[in-house]
């Protein structure tokens, strides 16, 4: 009768001790921050600080960037993340997202995640560094990915730790960089931010571009993972 008594009681104390776990586990797991709320602009900003243009505007939980309304900023910065966004473009679009954004002189610069109507819009060439999910004039995006068609949704996600970035479309990763590397430097070196040493300093905040063409955002967040 006392070993019947006592198995329960051991069965019950590794089931307690799983679960406690697997609690401590989950409550490790970063969580999400909303970067948009589906009704404002709340958390973003034209570049001079002033609320964003009239270009950009929230219809049904949307960001659509209907006309100009130039680029806008996240009034926070991030270092090490996971960014996730949904997206879709005009037909001959050209979009993008940046992130480590920063003032240099009179310009706000960042590595740019493309978004655009590859092999359509003049500036997307498949598989250059203009095409959707490259780094933008830096390295990029092989030709075969899950890209759908213009006016189609797509989620897109950045992931950023110690300095190693990648760039995911639609559940795959396409195309990443070592941002410490020797490689980095030479890819910067032969783009268009050759003469910015401060470029993409590893810290920055979050732009959504205008480059004159119809967007649309969704499902816009963030999760710190500094330290994870």
């Amino acid at each position: 009768m006392t070993n019947f008594l006592k198995k329960p009681a051991f069965l019950l104390s590794i089931a307690a001790a799983i679960s406690m776990s697997s609690h401590s586990l989950h409550a490790a797991e970063p969580s999400w921050q909303s970067l948009f709320d589906g009704k404002t602009m709340s958390g973003w900003t034209a570049l001079d600080g002033k609320a964003p243009g009239k270009g950009w505007q929230v219809q049904e939980g949307i960001i659509h960037l209907k006309g100009q309304g130039g680029n806008l900023i996240s009034t926070e910065e991030f270092s090490e993340f996971e960014l996730e966004w949904e997206w879709k473009i005009a037909p001959s679009a050209n979009n993008g997202i940046k992130y480590w954004v920063t003032k240099m002189g009179n310009d706000w610069l960042g590595i740019e995640y493309q978004m655009i109507d590859d092999g359509v819009s003049p500036d997307g060439k498949s598989g250059s560094s203009h095409a959707t999910a490259s780094f933008y004039d830096i390295k990029a995006a092989p030709t075969e990915k899950p890209l759908k068609q213009a006016g189609e949704w797509n989620i897109s996600r950045v992931i950023s730790r110690n300095g190693v970035v990648e760039h995911h479309l639609n559940g795959k990763l396409v195309v990443s960089a070592d941002t410490k590397s020797p490689e980095w430097k030479t890819l910067v070196a032969a783009s268009k931010f050759k003469n910015k040493p401060e470029f993409a300093p590893g810290k920055g905040r979050i732009m959504l571009t205008d480059h004159q063409s119809e967007a649309w955002y969704r499902n816009i967040r963030i999760r710190n993972l500094a330290g994870k």
